[in-house]
């Protein structure tokens, strides 16, 4: 057995059970192990009540390091966390976009300027508890860093780690990425962790459960407009070709193809598939948001699951916003493969194709998928490692 004693790994800590068996792991294995606790986040405006839970994660991630007997240090990084990811956040909003801030949280905090603080104490490597798995291998001489998805299939979070380098991933290690969630909690048990039946936390990175609404409001103001309806049977006759340029555009409406059938506070403040929020009763089916239209503040919407508007066969990533996770994999003008593809978090994998062309990257699926939003991230898998991924342009 290797001797890990001289290796300091600073776990981030959060006051949650996933956290906290990692650091236990990484003691049991003998690294010298210290944690650091993030502060990122100290407004109110629009999280929900109970659920702003900073406080109560700092007094659960003292309590599990006094209890393993670890050097515990706090760090606010709240000034980066608003630059880095809430502005961002209110930004893509802003243009109709949908973006999500926790691989945005992991790419610029968590493993970016944490990273820094952390190397500040002495740390080799920084270590966190997420799902997922990191591997080392060596091609043409020079070591290669492999993302792989949690064992778990419940809770493999390799998806909110898909804009990491290989830079970001050499200093990264994932303690508890081949362990089952129930397992861990029973381990937390035994050891007698504070944090052993602590609730997941929920909402948005290191802000909390959120009325989003109100908390985009912070910047994005109220504005009326109509909610129109698009009729099933008026989507067919504009359904897109079926050139791949074409599947992958967002279909684009004007009022006049639909009827109003209520009235919403700001078409920034919606996103492509929600139900919720949109207060319109009397319909045989829910209705859902098919497309938003920013410049003249409207919802389209349609009628049930099903209804043609939700799907399409295919999206694109512009050059700018594409991450190869594996650079030495990045593919050569109109090579196309066969992936697995994802377009957002707990979504199983999906069959398809990766294909490059001058502007950017298509993927086109077997099947039609649900909801593609712009501002989201997708994310393409070989097996079970994770090798790329982009921001959805449309």
């Amino acid at each position: 057995m290797s001797d890990n004693s001289n290796i300091h790994v600073v776990v981030g800590l959060s006051g949650g059970v996933d956290s906290s068996v990692a650091a236990y792991v990484l003691k049991q294995q003998g690294y010298k192990v210290s944690a650091l606790f993030m502060q990122n986040w100290h407004e109110t405006i629009g999280v929900l009540e109970g659920d702003c839970p900073q406080n109560d994660d700092l007094i659960f991630a003292q309590l599990v390091a006094r209890k393993l007997d670890i050097p515990f240090d706090v760090v606010d990084l709240s000034v980066d966390y608003k630059k880095r990811v809430v502005d961002y956040m209110f930004a893509e909003y802003e243009k109709g976009r949908t973006p999500n801030p926790d691989v945005l949280c992991n790419r610029e905090i968590k493993f970016d300027i944490f990273i820094d603080a952390a190397e500040k104490l002495g740390a080799d490597f920084v270590a966190t508890g997420h799902y997922a798995r990191k591997e080392t291998i060596v091609k043409d001489g020079n070591e290669i860093y492999r993302l792989l998805a949690g064992v778990d299939p419940n809770k493999d979070q390799s998806y909110f780690l898909c804009q990491l380098s290989q830079k970001q991933l050499s200093k990264a290690m994932f303690p508890i990425g081949d362990m089952l969630k129930p397992d861990l909690r029973k381990l937390a048990a035994k050891v007698e962790l504070a944090t052993a039946d602590k609730k997941d936390s929920q909402g948005i990175c290191f802000v909390g459960k959120v009325d989003l609404p109100v908390f985009l409001q912070q910047k994005l103001k109220q504005k009326k407009g109509n909610i129109i309806e698009i009729d099933k049977d008026f989507y067919k006759t504009i359904a897109p070709k079926d050139d791949l340029e074409s599947l992958a555009k967002a279909q684009k409406y004007i009022a006049l193809d639909g009827f109003v059938v209520g009235e919403h506070n700001g078409a920034h403040y919606y996103t492509i598939g929600q139900r919720k929020g949109l207060n319109v009763g009397g319909k045989t089916e829910p209705l859902f948001i098919i497309s938003t239209d920013i410049k003249h503040n409207l919802i389209y919407t349609g009628q049930g699951q099903s209804h043609p508007g939700l799907y399409r066969k295919a999206l694109f990533i512009a050059n700018e916003e594409t991450h190869w996770i594996r650079p030495d994999l990045e593919m050569k003008m109109d090579e196309e493969r066969s992936y697995q593809l994802r377009i957002r978090y707990r979504q199983p994998l999906q069959k398809g194709k990766l294909i490059r062309k001058e502007k950017g990257y298509y993927m086109l699926f077997d099947e039609s998928q649900r909801g593609i939003t712009a501002g989201q991230f997708a994310s393409w898998y070989d097996g079970d490692e994770l090798i790329g991924s982009g921001v959805i342009s449309e």
